[in-house]
């Protein structure tokens, strides 16, 4: 049975991520690369489809967790009858192989530990075979993967598994070092685990070092915890920013809404770059840019909202039908159909990612408004169509209030762009464009008895993604209909203190309305919007009250059951990150 998702730490390499839980179980890992398949599936099943627990085979009294200071190297200590024993978990920053470094470290008395290591390839489905080299190395071979392990403890087959007995002393330090290889390759090569470690931390601090936080800003540690985590989710040799490292975690404990996140949709990269550059990561930015200038590339009637993280354009779904799901919740699913969706406010989050970029410093590319140009065109061919929404409903499509005033943000910063840069372009067309979606906006999306904009046009609903209307410049925030449309969001999307993205009974999902939990990110924006107002006691409450629902090491995933009180949802994940750095920084403005 899987831990409750606060309980999961995550460590990763810049290429692909780990979960590990308080119980010293590494429950979820994919390699080589962020959406490859699971060698450790029990996150999503039980311990037979992967895992690989280090942890006392004593009775524990107490477990403590923490981050090393400004890095991704975990510690977890366990307090036993016998004695204190640490368990650190990392990723060395990836250097060719796929490395897992554990080291169990003595703290006080001696504890007796167990160590039960089961591999499973293909999400749980498939059991290598297991042979041991002439060095005591164990190499697991399936198909094109293969795991080489290591370690100076005895260890022994036992059941498809490999596991051990051991001892631990203050003092004494043990390594535990898996590296992952294609199969057609030699074994990936021994690591020394302290050094490593200590490798991992420098060079996660120094990135952090270039982080510009101000020395007021409320709860910096927290700011930077959610940047680092944004950075793991950075697949390094393209730039492409995944929105989660996780698979069909659901939104619904126990239900059927759950999506594949490993991806990078070009929204949320564009937002996380934006809490990057706000932050001082231009390196990140840029090498976003020249990602997105790839992924696009050909036909602008091509532009999919989310692409691989090497910018891969196929990503088929499918279900894993012999994984369970977490606690119960099916359908397992792979890969995301929501790529082939129309989703208009892309665009505008497109264009708004690079006008934050250009206005920070970056150096203009030529061929990025070649780019620009041909994505405006296309836009204007489809922008009056109905599609299906920030939140990829899969039911009919509408005309989404929020995807129009991103329609909006795109002309209007193309326009921004051209007359700040002196580039050419259509501005008089563009212009009139930005106009004519302003006006159709304000018209077709208000509903004036309420006093409030709706989710579409000529709908009652409410939606929380109408918190960005004033966020994105669309509108002052002491508008009235703001205003409006914000004190409707308070009456009707609110529980305990959160936001809902929508009623559920909406319809939206094209599948058997159900309670989900509160959006996080969409809790964070309507901060942003109070801050805006003057409302700065309301937007601090919402900041802290983010930072409260983190895990004890910093982690948000998509939502929050207040009935529950537990996080669902893909974990972590990337919106909930951004939208406190977004906040936080908000604030300190």
């Amino acid at each position: 049975m899987p831990l409750p998702l606060e309980d999961y730490g995550l460590i990763g390499d810049g290429e692909t991520a780990a979960l590990v839980g308080r119980d010293g179980s590494l429950d979820w890992l994919c390699l080589p690369r962020f959406d490859s398949a699971a060698c450790f599936a029990a996150l999503l099943g039980t311990h037979d489809h992967g895992r690989w627990r280090l942890a006392p085979s004593c009775p524990v009294l107490r477990v403590t967790r923490r981050y090393r200071p400004g890095t991704l190297v975990l510690d977890t200590e366990f307090e036993t009858p016998e004695g204190v024993v640490a368990v650190v978990d990392c990723m060395p920053l990836r250097n060719g192989a796929a490395d897992v470094v554990r080291l169990v470290e003595g703290r006080g008395g001696r504890v007796p530990m167990a160590m039960d290591l089961a591999l499973r390839f293909d999400y749980g489905a498939l059991v290598p075979w297991v042979h041991r080299l002439a060095d005591r190395t164990l190499l697991a071979v399936c198909g094109p993967d293969q795991v080489a392990f290591r370690t100076p403890v005895a260890v022994r087959g036992e059941g498809l598994r490999t596991v051990a007995e051991f001892g631990v002393a203050a003092g004494e330090r043990i390594p535990f070092h898996l590296v992952w290889t294609p199969s057609h390759l030699p074994p990936g090569p021994p690591m020394d685990a302290a050094g490593a470690i200590a490798a991992t931390e420098r060079r996660w601090r120094e990135w952090l070092a270039d982080c510009r936080i101000d020395a007021d800003a409320p709860h910096p540690e927290m700011v930077r915890r959610s940047l680092l985590t944004l950075k793991a989710l950075t697949y390094a040799p393209t730039g492409g920013i995944v929105a989660a490292p996780t698979t069909s975690l659901p939104e619904t404990l126990g239900g059927e809404r759950n999506w594949d996140y490993r991806y990078c949709w070009l929204r949320d990269a564009a937002l996380t770059l934006r809490a990057l550059v706000g932050a001082g990561h231009l390196g990140e930015a840029e090498a976003w840019r020249h990602w997105l200038l790839r992924a696009v590339a050909g036909s602008p009637a091509q532009v999919r909202p989310l692409y691989g993280v090497a910018g891969e354009h196929r990503l088929p779904e499918a279900v894993l039908p012999w994984l369970p799901g977490y606690e119960g919740a099916a359908p397992v699913r792979v890969g995301n159909a929501a790529g082939s969706q129309l989703q208009l406010d892309v665009f505008g989050e497109v264009m708004d990612a690079f006008h934050a970029a250009y206005r920070v410093g970056l150096p203009h590319l030529p061929e990025g408004w070649a780019m620009v140009r041909a994505m405006l065109r296309h836009l204007e061919e489809v922008w009056r169509e109905p599609d299906e929404g920030i939140w990829e409903v899969r039911g009919p499509r509408r005309h989404f209030v929020q995807s129009k005033v991103m329609v909006w943000v795109a002309f209007d910063r193309a326009l921004r762009a051209a007359e700040d840069l002196g580039l050419d372009g259509p501005l008089d067309r563009w212009r009139a464009l930005r106009e004519e979606v302003f006006e159709e906006v304000c018209a077709r999306g208000f509903d004036a008895a309420r006093g409030s904009f709706t989710q579409s046009y000529g709908g009652p609903e409410l939606d929380a993604s109408l918190l960005r209307l004033p966020l994105v410049g669309f509108l002052p925030a002491d508008d009235p209909r703001v205003r409006g449309t914000v004190a409707a969001i308070e009456r009707e999307l609110m529980e305990d203190g959160l936001v809902l993205r929508y009623r559920p009974d909406a319809g939206l999902e094209g599948m058997a309305p159900t309670r989900e939990g509160a959006f996080l990110a969409c809790s964070a924006w309507l901060g942003e919007v109070y801050a805006l107002q003057g409302r700065r006691a309301e937007a601090l409450a919402m900041l802290d009250r983010l930072v409260g629902l983190a895990n004890d090491v910093g982690l948000l995933a998509e939502e929050y059951d207040t009935q529950a009180r537990r996080q669902v949802g893909n974990f972590p994940q990337a919106f909930s990150h951004l939208g406190l750095v977004g906040l936080a920084l908000a604030l300190a403005r």
